[in-house]
């Protein structure tokens, strides 16, 4: 009896010690959570890393902050993100470009896209849009190709940097239309945008977000989409496929985030409250404005899609002629 009685009485030690636990743990989140953005203000990536945020704020209880960390084709921000904490206050806004197509172009990257992330969803896609500026004398595709093979190595085409899908889709251009033009990369599909605008390069491969205010002012002319259908924000433009260049797909598609060993319970909870926001009508009437469409799936779903899309970004570039640098 007296030893039943000691077990009893460690036993619920034990019980009373436990639940004080539970209870003496924070519930998440309780304080701000950093949401890194690894492009520069202005893109594709950082208009929406703000609505995201915003939603996410208000969906979770609290400030959700974007950090802007550019550089490297979003190699930098993805680095940063990789070796902060595992304790779900640091998201990443990620994107094909730099987990599918840069290792591809980097002889070293500085993290693992496999080993150091654990997915939390799916969140948008996008075609892009093949702008010129005004002063180049075209206006479709076919003029295009004419005037950079009567002018070899005369045209230039920017991009947000090596890597990125705007980038891949010149050189996809460059492959399928025979013609000799010269990359320019820049930091931020935004920034290569802008300088467009300048006159200071004569064309881009560019995510919608970024060109579409331009072209609607008649500062950009626009020639086709990316897409394998006709998009819905630019509706009378044709697809690059219409235009006799067949299999021309190009596409952005993001996904949170966050560093590996983040608690599965965390995961779960970020992903169920994605799944409420990416479905809502305001987000769609959002990103349509955009021409991202959004989108919403279980986490493994990310690492699938990279794996698949990454042998098909490596053929091109092999055709290409791009080598790692």
């Amino acid at each position: 009896m007296r030893n039943f009685i000691s077990r009893l009485w460690i036993f619920s030690i034990l019980s009373i010690t436990a639940v004080s636990i539970a209870y003496a743990q924070p519930t998440y989140p309780n304080r701000p959570i950093k949401f890194i953005a690894p492009f520069p203000p202005g893109g594709t990536s950082d208009v929406l890393g703000r609505i995201m945020a915003q939603k996410l704020s208000d969906a979770l209880g609290q400030s959700v902050i974007v950090e802007n960390r550019p550089g490297a084709s979003g190699n930098i921000g993805h680095d940063i993100a990789a070796k902060s904490a595992p304790d779900g206050y640091t998201l990443l806004l990620s994107n094909s470009s730099t987990v599918v197509n840069n290792p591809h172009l980097f002889k070293q990257m500085s993290f693992d896209w496999y080993k150091d992330f654990s997915p939390i969803s799916m969140v948008a896609i996008a075609s892009l849009v093949l702008v010129v500026h005004p002063s180049v004398p075209v206006k479709s595709v076919s003029e295009l190709t004419a005037l950079a093979k009567s002018k070899p190595g005369q045209l230039n085409f920017g991009s947000g940097g090596k890597g990125i899908q705007s980038h891949i889709s010149g050189e996809m251009y460059k492959t399928a239309a025979n013609v000799d033009i010269v990359h320019i990369p820049y930091k931020g599909t935004g920034v290569a945008v802008a300088d467009l605008v300048a006159g200071q390069i004569h064309m881009v491969f560019s995510d919608m977000a970024p060109a579409v205010p331009f072209i609607k002012a008649n500062k950009l002319r626009a020639l086709a989409v990316t897409s394998p259908q006709r998009s819905t924000t630019l509706p009378d433009l044709p697809t690059m496929i219409e235009l006799g260049f067949p299999n021309f797909e190009a596409a952005n598609w993001w996904s949170i985030v966050t560093p590996k060993g983040v608690p599965n319970s965390i995961i779960e909870r970020i992903n169920q409250e994605l799944g409420k926001i990416m479905t809502s009508q305001e987000i769609k009437d959002s990103f349509e404005k955009l021409g991202v469409t959004p989108l919403y799936s279980e986490p493994n779903k990310v690492f699938e899609l990279s794996r698949k899309e990454s042998p098909i970004i490596g053929e091109i570039l092999r055709k290409a002629g791009v080598e790692k640098e």
